[in-house]
């Protein structure tokens, strides 16, 4: 029998980091079912390789096999201190309702040097699952010191400052999370409903029209700017909006009508088939 060369061994590692590679680009790229395949082959040859079982975990989370994934993670944490495996644990744990058990494993890894963003991330999450807002903020500070370039992460802050009824700071926070990055959706959602909510429903349009500018499939854009030119008494220009937006499926129809009947310019009709007619562009 050959015994291996140098090359063969070359050709190995080579396609070993190849299907690593794969995997990796599966799970970023929405691709679970493929990540678990090339992450799980991947570890038969390679058992306990670190990155490998970081994929296979995302994968299962991402597939909703959470109690899969921590049994894997779990054992991956007893050989390393790794930040990133820990808040793995974190997120499936708090998925399936374990929130008090996330906080144990999330606060191990906001320990770990270097700092690890996401898992500053994450605890603010757990946190505002237990309702505990005033930690949540904290964590999620925290995290925008560690990372202050993470638009999520400011959002989420400022969420959680919507949580107590801080408008002040929710405001500043979100402004500060789309200028950061305007093409950002949740930070532009989070920031025009706060100006609607302030009645300053110009600049919501503003920033809503930019949303659909850079995404005209974002929905949820085009109910806010319609929600926003009814604010501004731009009825016909409003309800174009709205009518568009239930065009798109049944499933929005619920929201455009709770805008058109809660703004103060809106529209009240007594029977659900009239409102449906009505966004249907129908006159009768």
């Amino acid at each position: 029998m050959r015994s291996s060369t140098p090359n063969d061994r070359q050709q190995r590692a080579a396609a070993s980091d190849e299907a690593l590679r794969r995997a990796q680009f599966a799970i970023s790229n929405d691709r679970p079912i493929e990540a678990e395949r090339l992450a799980a082959d991947f570890l038969k040859t390679n058992p306990g390789h670190l990155e490998a079982t970081k994929i296979l975990g995302y994968a299962f989370i991402m597939l909703r096999r959470q109690k899969d994934a921590i049994v894997l993670l779990e054992k991956a944490a007893r050989r390393s201190r790794d930040a990133e495996i820990e808040t793995q644990i974190a997120i499936a744990l708090r998925q399936t309702g374990r929130g008090e058990d996330a906080l144990v494993w999330l606060n191990r890894a906001i320990k770990r040097k270097p700092p690890f963003a996401a898992a500053f991330h994450e605890l603010g999450l757990a946190l505002k699952t237990l309702r505990r807002y005033d930690e949540a903020i904290d964590a999620f500070k925290q995290g925008v010191a560690v990372a202050p370039m993470m638009v999520e992460m400011a959002v989420q802050l400022g969420f959680a400052y919507r949580a107590i009824n801080d408008r002040d700071n929710a405001r500043r926070v979100f402004a500060h999370a789309n200028a950061m990055n305007p093409r950002h959706a949740e930070a532009v959602h989070a920031l025009g409903v706060v100006l609607m909510e302030d009645h300053e429903f110009a600049q919501a349009a503003d920033l809503f029209r930019n949303a659909l500018a850079a995404n005209p499939n974002d929905i949820a854009a085009r109910i806010n700017l319609g929600a926003s030119l009814l604010g501004l008494g731009q009825l016909d220009v409003a309800y174009a909006c709205l009518r568009a937006a239930t065009a798109r499926g049944p499933q929005y129809f619920g929201k455009a009508l709770k805008v058109a009947v809660s703004s103060g310019h809106g529209r009240f009709w007594l029977r659900p088939s009239a409102a449906a007619r009505f966004f249907r562009g129908e006159t009768s």
